[in-house]
């Protein structure tokens, strides 16, 4: 009956894995798959050691890093003077791209703003520019996702072991 809970743990480790991969490969639902593993490896240990307060506090910084995923190539449009016709161009091409893999998911929001502000405003400058800020926000979300991941696994591994 050992073996179980030995394959549980598996799945826990892989999925928290497989997890921290996808924060820098864009296709993978990174964070919410190293929640998932987190979620597993405190149910197999009965929510002993890791319980209520801990899972909904990485429950919590799950959803901040999925919200931040969506809107960082808005914010990174925003910050060089976007309209918000670029602001919401770079959203549906992040949304859109997703259905592309990883060329969509790079290309879609650079598209998606540069289409918006040459909609807003015409000039093909600012519209790179807009474009070019959408990729640095790209950049600055999966670096964020990335630290987010990393304090929900060095979360989970203190309060499991220092229980």
């Amino acid at each position: 009956m050992e073996f179980v809970p030995i394959l549980w743990w598996g799945l826990a480790v892989l999925l928290i894995g497989g997890g921290l991969v996808g924060t820098i490969y864009p296709l993978l639902p990174g964070v919410p798959m190293i929640f998932i593993g987190m979620w597993i490896g405190a149910w197999v240990d009965g929510y002993a050691r890791v319980g209520t307060k801990t899972l909904v506090f990485l429950g919590v910084l799950t959803a901040f890093s999925v919200i931040l995923d969506f809107i960082a190539s808005a914010l990174g449009a925003r910050r060089v003077g976007a309209s918000r016709q670029a602001v919401t161009g770079a959203l549906i091409g992040s949304i859109a791209g997703m259905f592309f893999g990883l060329p969509g998911l790079l290309i879609g929001p650079f598209v998606g703003a540069v289409v918006g502000e040459l909609v807003a405003r015409g000039g093909l400058s600012q519209a790179m520019n807009v474009g070019v800020a959408t990729w640095i926000g790209l950049l600055l979300g999966a670096l964020a996702k990335l630290a987010i991941s990393l304090v929900m696994i060095g979360v989970f591994v203190s309060v499991f072991l220092l229980y």
